[in-house]
């Protein structure tokens, strides 16, 4: 009996059972409103495709996709996270992680967002906060593989997340309070100490519009990145337009000073004021170090402080749109609030509040690394959304907590020259993040993950590219230097060195 229960499961695994079914399955707080299997349409297989709705509390409402390969799906589960605020499908890794084989889901994580930066939902919401901030992926996580199981009538073998930015804090949400979630999780730019970054944004904000004598536009963005690149960018001994380490870069902002009128090669004391306030990071009201500045280089970049920081004019940017609907939504439940009125003794704190439900900053994996949990981290040293330094910082952070050898059997961090937030950039920038793992492992850093945990091989180097140029990202602390011959845009002219 066991042995034909044995062989009914492993049909359905390979041909899959009824999708229409999965309607009918009953699983906690959650009503499955439709299962369809959709056929093969430009490229993206055929699957079963399940929607449901999670209502963890009365005031819950989260909207999960789960997609199940019809045919070739490999065993494995993969859970994908979401950007910003949130507030939708991801329908971009929805169909990554089926045309991989695959069975993949994601969440709007409890709440409709009219953008990446509209936080109006949290409004007077306690509990959606809580969804937002670890709920909804947690529950996303199980439901998602208990209809998995239903269907192919085996659990998933193997469990996987990879997300960028709020996508990088939900992975390691998921590594520090869910442990038994996921096997591998790839945590890219991740914005885990939610409410120090946004405290810092809020903090820009004011500094940089409060008097506006302190603003400069985007149009000087490329004179302060030249300046950067003339003081650092041979540190590495190669001129190649990236600063290997920008931490280690001593650019003085005076040097911009106008010696005469004002134009877009130079700043005024007042704009160098505000720039250095933009490297310097936060500091709480007794000046002690809160959070890292942003990192010198690639402020001019398409993705880089023109969108992210100064905006195409004055309260336009990114980071103003994150922190402000961050205090006028979550923090003080007031629309009116004013960041021209921020107050690091005060807001600072009432930020620190909203910790416990957003910020993943525990250094104690012991639990993840106990279960065999295998974690990436990687960042752009460029990212003009999250400043660098942060991920160093937490990695330091579990080293000090797990102690060197414990740590290095399970994490692995890369930082990438050049790159901005989460891709693009002067530097060599892909190297399989942001999809599901596929390709060579040597290359693909979602693969080298799903390696290191099915096979025990952790990646000490991953070739980065973009067109023209390659580079070994290389397992911190370690990075690339030049051998002193060969192409200096060819990977293998560099060697990983302390």
């Amino acid at each position: 009996m066991r042995f034909l229960m044995a062989a009914l499961l492993g049909a359905a695994a390979g041909l899959a059972a009824d999708c229409g079914g999965l309607t009918k399955l009953t699983l906690p707080a959650t009503k499955i409103t439709e299962a369809k299997v959709y056929p093969a349409d430009r490229g993206t297989p055929a699957a079963c495709r399940v929607s449901a709705v999670m209502t963890p509390s009365t005031d819950s409402e989260i909207r999960l996709a789960v997609w199940l390969p019809e045919t070739g799906w490999n065993g494995k589960f993969l859970g994908v996270g979401n950007g910003g605020f949130a507030g939708s499908i991801s329908t971009g890794g929805l169909v990554e992680g089926v045309k991989t084989g695959y069975a993949v889901a994601s969440t709007d994580t409890g709440h409709t967002a009219k953008g990446g930066t509209d936080a109006s939902w949290a409004l007077q919401h306690p509990e959606k906060i809580i969804d937002f901030g670890h709920r909804a992926i947690h529950l996303m996580t199980v439901q998602g593989k208990a209809i998995a199981t239903a269907y192919y009538g085996s659990a998933p073998k193997k469990a996987y997340f990879s997300s960028c930015s709020n996508g990088g804090r939900q992975a390691l949400m998921e590594a520090q309070r869910y442990p038994e979630d996921y096997d591998g999780i790839l945590a890219g730019a991740p914005a885990n100490n939610w409410t120090a970054l946004m405290t810092t944004a809020a903090k820009n904000a004011a500094a940089t519009l409060r008097d506006p004598s302190f603003y400069f536009p985007a149009e000087k963005l490329p004179a302060i990145q030249a300046a950067a690149l003339a003081a650092c960018d041979k540190n590495d001994a190669v001129a190649d337009g990236v600063i290997e380490n920008p931490g280690k870069c001593g650019f003085d902002p005076n040097v911009l000073l106008c010696k005469g009128e004002e134009n877009k090669s130079c700043l005024t004391a007042p704009q160098i004021s505000a720039l250095k306030e933009l490297y310097g990071g936060l500091k709480d009201a007794k000046g002690k170090q809160v959070y890292p500045g942003y990192a010198m280089s690639g402020e001019a970049e398409a993705t880089g402080w023109g969108p992210w920081i100064t905006g195409p004019a004055p309260e336009k940017s990114a980071m103003f749109g994150f922190s402000t609907n961050f205090f006028k939504f979550m923090v003080h439940n007031d629309p009116n609030w004013d960041y021209k009125t921020f107050d690091v003794a005060r807001d600072l704190p009432a930020a620190q509040r909203m910790a416990i439900h957003l910020n993943a900053t525990d250094p104690n994996l012991k639990a993840f690394q106990a279960r065999g949990g295998k974690l990436i981290l990687y960042h752009g040293w460029c990212d003009a959304a999250i400043p660098a330094q942060a991920v160093i910082d937490y990695y330091q952070s579990v080293v000090k907590k797990m102690g060197a050898k414990q740590a290095g059997s399970f994490v692995r961090l890369f930082m990438v020259p050049g790159m901005q937030h989460c891709g693009a950039g002067a530097g060599p920038n892909n190297f399989g993040q942001g999809g599901a793992p596929k390709g060579e492992a040597a290359s693909n850093i979602a693969k080298a993950l799903e390696e290191w945990v099915e096979k025990g091989t952790a990646p000490e180097t991953i070739l980065a590219a973009r067109p023209g140029r390659t580079r070994p990202l290389c397992a911190y602390p370690k990075t690339a230097k030049y051998k002193g011959s060969g192409s200096t845009d060819e990977a293998g002219s560099f060697e990983c060195v302390q």
